[in-house]
């Protein structure tokens, strides 16, 4: 009986491994930069921007073949939003100089709020209706929640990583039940990222405030 058990679980392992391991290689490369991005974004670095438009034009062929069209549509957001933040992050601060990390202001979380209850509202009626898109109405509310914490990271706001972590664990699921399993593994690995990016940015925006009260 005991025998019999380990090789149920041996072959529940195999079959988990060899889900998890599938994938095109266009996939698994979009993976790879994807997971690159988040971790420079966490670490506060510029490099997060060229290497998170290389994967985002790789994912808007992965998530066309999976039928996912707001994330098709949300990864072109991403590249335009990529070469804004490039930009806004070297140049956006005080003077021309870079940003630092500051806290949401309240007339951004009431744009943020009003903006995802609508789009998921409208877009997932449109998608249900009119295309054969799967998920359509949690396609769209990841797209726009993905949509409201990108701005807020290319602004440098600390709560962008409290909506990743809040889309992330919605995305997890979503992805391995269309048999996406890296790109589900990889929002795994970005719920991590977000806890951890909101821990760096916190202490960053500490020093932040510091530094202007000892300015002033």
């Amino acid at each position: 009986m005991r025998h019999q058990s380990l090789l149920s679980l041996l072959h529940s392992l195999y079959e988990f491994w060899t889900a998890a391991a599938g994938g095109t290689p266009l996939e698994w490369v979009a993976v790879l930069t994807g997971f690159a991005c988040v971790w420079l974004a966490a670490r506060e670095s510029l490099w997060n921007f060229p290497v998170a438009i290389v994967s985002c034009g790789l994912y808007i062929v992965v998530y066309y073949r999976a039928q996912l069209y707001a994330d098709c549509l949300l990864q072109g957001f991403f590249i335009a939003m990529g070469f804004y933040g490039w930009y806004a992050w070297r140049y956006g601060g005080a003077k021309s100089t870079a940003l630092v990390v500051t806290r949401t202001r309240l007339w951004e979380w009431a744009a943020v709020a009003g903006g995802v209850a609508a789009f998921t509202a409208a877009f997932g009626y449109y998608l249900q209706t009119y295309t054969d898109a799967s998920l359509p109405h949690w396609d769209s509310f990841t797209t726009a929640g993905s949509l409201a914490a990108q701005y807020l990271l290319t602004r440098k706001r600390l709560e962008n990583w409290l909506l990743w972590i809040v889309v992330d664990l919605i995305y997890v699921p979503i992805l391995w039940y269309k048999q996406l399993y890296p790109t589900s593994g990889l929002y795994a690995a970005y719920l991590i990222l977000a806890v951890y990016g909101y821990v760096v940015w916190y202490r960053a925006s500490r020093v932040a405030t510091s530094t202007e009260t000892i300015s002033a």
